[in-house]
């Protein structure tokens, strides 16, 4: 018996470290797309003027070389970021700036007018 809950809660706890790495692993590749856009930007610049460089040494696969090591930079970096999270036992749902993630509305702001404590029912 003692085994059987053991082992379940083995199973449980690995498939929340599984979610919590997926979910880590989206957020930050759309923070980086989003958010990181000059970024992304700089690189672009770089792999071009890198592949423009390495044109003359390798004709052949510069560009290739230079895209898949940026591309491969990036997934990395996500992934790593990710698992250091993971690791650290930090959940996407306590990160307060994520709220757009698991559904949590923010407060609206209602405007009230000048003239408004006289005409208007204001609910609080």
């Amino acid at each position: 018996m003692v085994s059987a809950e053991s082992s379940n809660l083995g199973k449980t706890y690995s498939l929340l470290m599984i979610k919590s790495f997926l979910i880590w692993t989206f957020t930050l590749a759309v923070c980086l797309l989003v958010v990181g856009f000059p970024l992304v930007v700089l690189m672009a610049t770089v792999g071009c003027l890198l592949s423009i460089i390495l044109q003359s040494v390798m004709p052949v696969s510069a560009v290739l070389l230079v895209a898949g090591a940026l591309i491969m930079f990036n997934v990395m970096a996500v992934v790593f970021a990710a698992g250091v999270l993971t690791i650290k036992g930090v959940h996407p749902s306590e990160v307060k700036w994520l709220s757009w993630l698991h559904g949590e509305a923010d407060q609206m702001q209602t405007t009230v007018y000048a003239a408004c404590p006289l005409t208007c029912e204001i609910k609080m």
